[in-house]
């Protein structure tokens, strides 16, 4: 007997979109709610939204459990229907369209397969449920295998297989048909042997470059996401608060929420105001220039954010210019760099020093390079004003 999760996977896994390939997934004011009277905005596991996935892209959507990854998924491999909006391939809506009809290949999070199947049966079941004929059925097998490495066990029931193996046969059945328009894998990784995941995501890398179909990886895990995807959407909230790539959201990251989950450690954030024509984070000045300043005197509202990140502050020995002295409460050594906490007037701050300079004991002044600073207002970052 099949499992509900099996039939899904059977179902996206046949051929029945009959035009062709679509050129990209649109998410057109897509919304969705599991309750049955939404009122309020927490009450929506999607909230409204605007996105494009575009066709032989390597996207991930990040994020932390609950912000609505999987929902977002599942709508649109079909498993769900929105609450709001419309879901778009190739132009064309389909909402309406059971998963049997999108042609997508959908790999969940923890392995679907056949156990009384050998793994050769199991990684042929789609192309099989389609009526391929066999020659090319062995010949997407065999290449298929060879890539997972999966070639040693074509011939070994699933039920014999490890939980690492299980995912990789699970990856591969999305994987073998040549025919689909995008592949969703919905955290793939989460059973897989913790030294094997980086080997398994160059893989996915490199069957990406090879056939250049969409594909949408679904992750908390911001390693994961940047070594598999060209461009990251990052969901918090039921929202995509930035669509960039993993240079973009470290060095320029568009919401507070992104400062923080990006990076290790996260972006140090200070509540800001000015007063008596100085910038003061609590009651700590800050020395920072006439363009941040301004900006922040701009602001008509009182949740006003500078962010920096910890490896763009500049840690001295000695006082320098714009230089703010702080009190080192303690170092983390790291190996080849040591996290530094000081503590500015009360402010708790994060500071990266390299393994060719020396950690600061007890006190040190800390410079913000003016190009590193981002102002957020109401949590979004904005623009500073020009000189």
């Amino acid at each position: 007997c099949m499992s509900s999760t099996a039939m899904a996977e059977w179902h996206i896994s046949r051929r029945t979109w009959e035009e062709s390939d679509m050129a990209e997934i649109t998410l057109k004011s897509l919304a969705h709610s599991y309750s049955k009277n939404p009122a309020t905005a927490q009450d929506y596991a999607i909230r409204e939204m605007n996105h494009v996935w575009h066709q032989g892209g390597a996207y991930a959507l990040l994020g932390p459990s609950g912000c609505g990854k999987s929902t977002m998924l599942n709508i649109i491999s079909g498993l769900l229907e929105p609450s709001n909006g419309e879901v778009l391939f190739d132009g064309k809506v389909v909402n309406s369209l059971p998963p049997e009809e999108r042609n997508i290949a959908q790999v969940f999070q923890f392995p679907v397969i056949y156990d009384t199947m050998t793994v050769y049966d199991n990684l042929a079941f789609p192309l099989r449920n389609m009526k391929t004929p066999e020659a090319r059925v062995h010949e997407r097998v065999m290449e298929v295998a060879d890539v997972l490495e999966l070639t040693p066990q074509l011939k070994r029931k699933a039920k014999n297989l490890n939980a690492d193996e299980k995912q990789k046969v699970s990856m591969g059945r999305g994987l073998v048909r040549d025919d689909v328009s995008a592949i969703l894998f919905d955290e793939p990784l989460t059973v897989i042997d913790p030294q094997l995941k980086w080997k398994l995501r160059r893989k996915l890398k490199e069957i990406h470059h090879r056939f250049r179909i969409t594909m949408v990886y679904v992750t908390h895990d911001q390693l994961e996401a940047s070594t598999f995807a060209d461009k990251i959407a990052v969901m918090y909230e039921g929202q995509v608060v930035q669509f960039g790539t993993p240079r973009e959201l470290f060095e320029t990251p568009n919401h507070t929420f992104v400062g923080y989950f990006i990076g290790s450690p996260g972006m140090n954030f200070l509540d800001v105001t000015v007063r008596d024509g100085k910038v003061f984070s609590g009651e700590a000045p800050l020395l920072v220039d006439k363009r941040v300043h301004d900006g922040i005197a701009r602001a008509t509202s009182d949740n006003v954010k500078l962010g920096i990140r910890p490896e763009f502050i500049e840690v001295h020995q000695k006082p320098v210019e714009d230089g703010m002295e702080v009190k080192v409460e303690h170092a983390q050594d790291l190996g080849t760099y040591s996290i530094v906490y000081a503590s500015l007037g009360g402010i708790s701050l994060k500071a990266r020093v390299e393994e060719d300079q020396i950690t600061p004991v007890d006190k040190a002044w800390l410079r913000f390079p003016s190009e590193k600073i981002g102002l957020y207002v109401d949590d979004f970052r904005v623009e500073l004003p020009h000189e």
